[in-house]
């Protein structure tokens, strides 16, 4: 919470120390949104801002639809991992789970061509269920900036776990910490300098 992640895997940086100190880190999994919303995209979007600002209560949490509320909940009504743009086409547009793969492909190989079929898919999907095409069109536009930035889930969750493990030597045994840290990047001067100071 005092941002005192120098050394710490994934943590270490300015930015991220920042992040720390203003969220307030008081479970696991809001070091797993951490390591997902420090992205370029998120933070261009000022997500991470956002996620602190719904997390303290000082910014209202809204869902694009109420159906969502369960995908959303953990994440203040923000589309953090590339799982829940795969819930979401699944609740909102029907998809099957291999057609909610495919989206998150295409999302990651950022081609236009397959988006574009993939927009139409996901509005087409929507209104067959009942929410209706307008509905559809404003979370795809979702879905699509989040494509930009998409983290999935698992991958940031072993990233917090490491970084827990190494905050966890770091408070614990500092000295021992310290020592391997600077053995592992002694050929490093600028990590070196930076873990001495």
């Amino acid at each position: 919470r005092r941002g005192e992640t120098i050394g710490v895997f994934q943590l270490e940086s300015s930015g991220l120390r920042q992040l720390i100190r203003s969220l307030q880190p008081d479970r696991f999994n809001d070091i797993i949104a951490v390591n997902a919303l420090y992205r370029p995209g998120a933070l261009g979007a000022n997500m991470h801002t956002m996620y602190v600002e719904r997390k303290h209560g000082r910014e209202v949490v809204e869902y694009p639809h109420p159906d969502l509320i369960e995908f959303l909940e953990d994440t203040f009504g923000i589309m953090v991992y590339q799982e829940q743009v795969m819930q979401v086409s699944q609740r909102i547009a029907g998809f099957t789970m291999g057609e909610a793969e495919v989206l998150r492909k295409a999302m990651g190989k950022k081609i236009p061509a397959l988006m574009a079929e993939q927009r139409t898919k996901f509005i087409e999907g929507s209104e067959r269920e009942g929410y209706g095409s307008d509905l559809g069109a404003e979370l795809f536009d979702l879905v699509e900036f989040f494509a930009g930035y998409g983290f999935n889930k698992s991958h940031s969750a072993c990233y917090a776990y490491v970084a827990f493990q190494t905050a966890w030597l770091k408070a614990h045994h500092p000295a021992e910490y310290m020592a391997a840290l600077l053995t592992a990047t002694k050929r490093d001067k600028d990590k070196t300098s930076l873990y001495l100071n």
